[in-house]
């Protein structure tokens, strides 16, 4: 919070550099990144275009509205998470004091809701352009934006550079225990460390939890494109399962998305049951919707594993 921690800077300056930014902020969390950065952009009153799929609008209890005061427009995520730029466009309000005034753009990449699908650069900065010539903001939630960047090949640099701030967690697959850097201007992340105080996010003696984030950063991100080669071989091997179905581009990266076939007579928790007894542990994305995520703590073994426990029951 003084600013005084070495480790802390260390961490937050070689997040802005990987993010092509000029700073960067070390939170408790990606939904309270998000936040931070919602509400350094926003007024009370102001409108934010946001994906309905979009994790801040689902998964983060409606904290820019009973946190902010601020309005947010839902429009259709397409197959690949992305936004129709002619439908962010219809989104934009008009200069009518009847309407709340646009403000912000919200992205999320890799898109969870969507099945772990990656945006590209040009479609980044595409966006950026569109909002920034309407006097618009854009903000990323890239959340696993090193997924993305490794499946692609890219620098993450090249999916944040356009637009004006991002969150990124250093958990998940980098696979520290906690945290997460929002990145932005200055300006941008001096108000943000004054909200990140405000909603309690200030804390003592975090160098410990900087220390994972930087090995995080330095060792963690070439060693993705494993958990997206275990995806893949985990969808393959569950697409031979009897009753299951998978669509045919997942994963993009470490996510695999799965759900039971009509004429399988066996409901949602029945299954999560029936597996937890064979030592796999699935989460649910709704009724006989399932999700697996490959990490770190994943290893080949564990992979056929999962894949001899899902034939075992449904075989």
């Amino acid at each position: 919070m003084y600013g005084e921690d070495p480790t802390i800077n260390q961490l937050q300056e070689l997040a802005a550099e990987k993010m092509g930014k000029q700073a960067g902020l070390f939170v408790a969390s990606g939904t309270m990144g998000n936040l931070i950065a919602v509400l350094s952009t926003c007024q009370r009153g102001d409108e934010v275009i946001v994906g309905k799929k979009n994790h801040l609008f689902v998964h983060e209890a409606g904290g820019i509205s009973a946190l902010g005061g601020i309005h947010s427009n839902q429009i259709k995520n397409q197959l690949d998470g992305s936004l129709l730029l002619e439908d962010v466009a219809a989104a934009i309000r008009p200069d009518d004091l009847h309407e709340p005034v646009t403000r912000l753009v919200c992205l999320e990449n890799t898109h969870n809701g969507c099945g772990g699908v990656y945006q590209t650069p040009a479609y980044i900065r595409q966006v950026a352009e569109f909002a920034h010539v309407r006097g618009l903001s854009v903000h990323l939630d890239g959340a696993r934006i090193f997924n993305a960047a490794v499946a692609q090949g890219v620098p993450a640099s090249e999916l944040t550079g356009p637009v004006d701030s991002v969150t990124f967690c250093l958990s998940k697959g980098l696979c520290a225990p906690v945290g997460s850097v929002l990145c932005g201007t200055m300006p941008f992340i001096a108000k943000a460390r004054r909200l990140r105080k405000m909603l309690g996010g200030g804390m003592r003696q975090a160098g410990i939890l900087a220390a994972a984030g930087m090995v995080a950063l330095e060792r963690m991100v070439d060693r993705l494109d494993e958990d997206h080669a275990r995806a893949k071989s985990l969808a393959d091997g569950l697409r031979l399962v009897p009753g299951l179905k998978l669509d045919p581009k997942i994963p993009a990266t470490n996510m695999v998305f799965l759900s039971l076939r009509a004429d399988v007579q066996c409901t949602t928790d029945e299954l999560i049951e029936k597996l937890r007894e064979r030592g796999v542990l699935i989460g649910t994305t709704g009724e006989r919707q399932y999700r697996l995520v490959t990490h770190y703590w994943i290893e080949d073994k564990g992979v056929e594993k999962t894949i001899a426990a899902f034939r075992s029951v449904l075989g």
